[in-house]
């Protein structure tokens, strides 16, 4: 049965190339992912701990930061030969054009004591004074800054400053190479510049014969409570384990794509040995009737499986390797640091190989046991040749209960508060949807092709016909693509429905001109005082917020407030000043307070002006509802060092808008670590993540898709096989070649669009489940449905399914009409 099977294997050859192609596409993504991942891994393994080559012992603040001070106490301690401070914050740079260098900005603390300096310098000397600063080569390479020259570093604390450049780094593939510039700067710089009142850790270098476990013993004790001392291996191993965390969370995220492809190329084996399987049963009953079992029978036809996914899987794998330098170069162009280049590993090749053989045979073993029990007899007619059995009840029934279940989950997730119930619920619907297939896909065809048959006549009818002539084969053929097309729409949906929630939110809670907002952090201290001294600025707000005694108090100005709120109790917002609060409803109700109220925050009293409404989200931290806002000076005034993230800016009266933004950005060109927007570029940064991540999930779904579509056309062309003599005689009656390719186009756009359109719907449905979620849990937002993209995502699958029966057509003119008739 063995040489049997293999003489099988190459007859069919060219019936299984394109399922065949289906599984390169889905190993190859499999491969291409843990090659980058491994690669990325390898080079962070290499360059974790780069900075500590001469670190003997750590001293690591647990929640408050270690003061300089201690830094002191701790060189002091017997065998320890240098102890340095060291922070890691984040800090701004004006360019050579006077602009912020953009991308985030990374800064740290250098030491000063050679003892422990670690940094890989490229050119010049690392900082050994105030006021010298070093940065990485690339950034000081860009923007042309030469060695001894001024540059501007800002941050936190204030106004940026200028630092003379002593020297440039390497620090790529580091955890200090986030993108964006680094600056290093020494202890009591960094701790001015990002406003930082003591260190992340002490780097302690031993003298020599000192043993560090025994150091380390001493400086527990002098460090004292809210401290851990790490020796020199568990330093190393923390910076490893934080060099591959995200990048192990990043491989997931990929590799959960690339499942999704495996499972629709699953779809796609599964279909193409069912219809190969049927269309050589008069062979298989020849063996049975010779004296081949049916078990000899089911495990030959397995073995032709297995033999199949091994070849395509190590095709996959060359192929993923072409995926991987292209997957890294894309990665390095959107300025994502890319720690090394693709590695293949032994363990990726054997997984591979492993997935491959083993979803093929998975997805071939059902139609090779259906195969099997047919009865010779029975196989050597030829209606045993089309199979065109639909679903059974059982089946149905099943069908209609897994459906309802998924219908409930999903109207149920925001209701019970479960967003795992909209990704159960989404599951449950597809097989529904597979389940009711054989019934549901047909008569889908059948609608869709109603207006063709009046179109294209004959044809239009033929096309529809061969379309339904197997319900399950077109059903599964339709699935797989929505299984694709569904995640799609889906994130399509979802994204659109962010976006207009967020523009939305925008829309009704500010009000200004101009936004100016922090880069990556709060902004700095002194900005909102210099711009609110300006005279052409009339409002000036900083957001500010704090948590104290289970409520979260809000810095608010009386001009702007209203915007924010949803509705008033009692009381009357106008009253809010120094000295009184407005207080929402949840928090009044749970404390018993009323208008006038006296109310203790923070150890001071205040009134009670108003009882409000709003429907934003409260922050995770305090209960429902327990908010309370106050006029910006009381807020400083219980919390001056607590900073915002963004401030709002008005003109002052009868000041022009023009004016008022030269006004804000002649503060601003003084702050690198800060951003000035209007409405429409602060909501552009805001639907700027969603509309990348969009793209991102698109291009990662995208090969489901093409592997679904390449499903089309290989059930397309196995039909022409199956159908060469009827075809024959289409033409030999008159049927002309353009109307034999426009039959087979129909037949391709039918299968496709119905299962573009069940993909479309049940993508719509998950976004409704999640939409409802999001809207309960934080107010605003809606379900939208972005018809131009979902018209896109329909179109695309109907182009490429005509694509998809170009080859199918070729192939059945491709034999004269005679020969063709002769065919068995």
């Amino acid at each position: 049965m063995i040489r049997t099977t293999l003489r099988s294997l190459r007859a069919d050859a060219l019936r299984l190339l394109l399922s065949a192609l289906a599984i390169v596409l889905g190993v190859a993504f499999v491969a291409g992912t843990l090659m980058v991942t491994d690669g990325m891994k390898a080079g962070a393994y290499a360059r974790a701990g780069a900075f500590d080559r001469h670190t003997d012992v750590g001293v690591y603040a647990d929640d408050q930061p270690l003061p300089p001070a201690l830094v002191d106490r701790v060189r002091a301690v017997d065998g320890v030969a240098a102890a340095e401070g060291e922070l890691i914050g984040s800090a701004g740079l004006v360019g050579s054009d006077g602009r912020p260098v953009l991308g985030y900005a990374v800064l740290a603390a250098v030491p000063t004591d050679p003892a422990l300096r670690s940094y890989d310098v490229t050119a010049g000397r690392l900082p050994d004074r105030p006021g010298e600063v070093v940065l990485d080569a690339p950034t000081v390479e860009e923007e042309g800054f030469a060695l001894g020259a001024p540059v501007l570093v800002g941050g936190v604390s204030g106004a940026a400053r200028p630092y003379t450049l002593v020297g440039a780094v390497d620090v790529a593939g580091t955890s200090r190479d986030v993108g964006g510039p680094f600056i290093g700067l020494v202890g009591a710089d960094a701790l001015a510049v990002t406003g930082e009142r003591g260190y992340g850790r002490i780097m302690v270098a031993a003298t020599p014969g000192t043993s560090p476990a025994a150091l380390a013993g001493r400086l527990t004790g002098v460090a004292g409570p809210g401290t851990t001392v790490w020796n020199r291996q568990q330093i190393l191993d923390a910076a490893v384990e934080d060099a591959v965390r995200d990048l192990e969370q990043f491989g997931w995220v990929l590799l959960s794509f690339a499942g999704v492809a495996v499972v629709v190329a699953g779809f796609v084996i599964a279909n193409t040995f069912a219809i190969v399987l049927a269309q050589r049963i008069r062979r298989t009953a020849l063996l049975r009737l010779v004296g081949a079992t049916r078990g000899q029978v089911f495990r030959a036809a397995l073995l032709e499986a297995a033999l199949l996914g091994l070849a395509t899987s190590a095709l996959g794998v060359l192929a993923g390797a072409g995926l991987a330098a292209g997957m890294t170069a894309a990665l390095s162009t959107l300025d994502v640091p890319v720690p090394a280049g693709p590695a293949l590993t032994g363990s990726t090749v054997l997984l591979c190989l492993l997935l491959g053989t083993g979803i093929t045979v998975a997805a071939a073993y059902l139609p090779a046991w259906q195969g099997s029990r047919v009865a010779p007899v029975a196989a050597l007619t030829d209606s045993s040749i089309q199979v065109t059995r639909g679903a059974g009840r059982t089946r149905l029934a099943i069908g209609a209960v897994v459906s309802v279940a998924g219908v409930a989950a999903l109207g149920s997730a925001a209701t019970v508060g479960q967003i795992v119930l909209v990704a159960l619920g989404g599951v449950l619907i597809f097989f529904g949807i597979v389940l009711h297939g054989p019934v549901l896909v047909p008569a889908l065809v059948r609608l869709f092709g109603a207006p063709v048959r009046r179109v294209l006549g004959v044809t239009g009818a033929l096309a529809v016909a061969n379309a339904v002539r197997n319900p399950r084969r077109v059903s599964a053929t339709a699935t797989a693509l929505v299984i694709g097309i569904g995640l799609v729409s889906a994130f399509v949906v979802g994204a659109g429905s962010v976006k207009v929630g967020i523009e939305r939110s925008v829309d009704a809670q500010v009000g200004v001109d101009y936004l100016v907002t922090g880069v990556g952090g709060d902004l700095p201290a002194t900005l909102a005082d210099e711009l609110a001294a300006r005279p052409e600025l009339g409002v000036v707000h900083e957001h500010r917020s704090q948590v104290a005694d289970g409520v979260e108090i809000r810095s608010a100005h009386p001009e702007l407030v209203e915007r924010s709120l949803s509705g008033v109790v009692t009381g009357d917002v106008d009253d809010l000043r120094r000295g009184t609060v407005l207080v929402h409803r949840e928090l009044a109700e749970a404390r018993g307070w009323t208008v006038g109220s006296p109310v203790d925050l923070a150890g001071r009293t205040f009134r009670v002006a108003a009882v409000v409404t709003a429907d934003e989200l409260s922050p995770a931290r305090v209960p429902a509802g327990h908010l309370v806002d106050l006029v910006s000076a009381d807020f400083a005034a219980l919390f001056p060092a607590e900073r915002g993230h963004l401030a709002e800016v008005d003109p002052a009266a009868g000041v022009s808008p023009e004016r008022a933004r030269a006004a804000v950005e002649a503060v601003v060109a003084r702050y690198p670590t800060v951003n000035l927007m209007d409405q429409a570029a602060y909501k552009k940064t805001l639907t700027g993540t969603v509309d990348m991540l969009l793209a991102f999930v698109t291009a990662l779904l995208g090969l489901a898709v093409v592997i679904a579509l390449v499903g089309v056309a290989n059930t397309l062309s196995l039909s022409v096989v199956e159908r060469t003599r009827e075809n024959a005689v289409l033409r030999a009656v008159g049927l002309t070649r353009a109307r034999m390719r426009a039959m087979l186009a129909v037949e391709a756009v039918l299968t496709a669009l119905v299962g573009a359109v069940l993909g479309v719907v049940l993508g719509i449905g998950v976004s409704a489940g999640a939409m409802a979620f999001v809207a309960k849990i934080g107010g605003g937002f809606t379900l939208v449905l972005p018809w131009g993209r979902l018209a896109v995502v329909l179109a695309v699958a109907v182009l490429a399914a005509l694509a998809a029966s170009v080859l199918p057509a070729r192939r059945a003119l491709a034999r004269p009409v005679v020969e063709a008739l002769g065919v068995e």
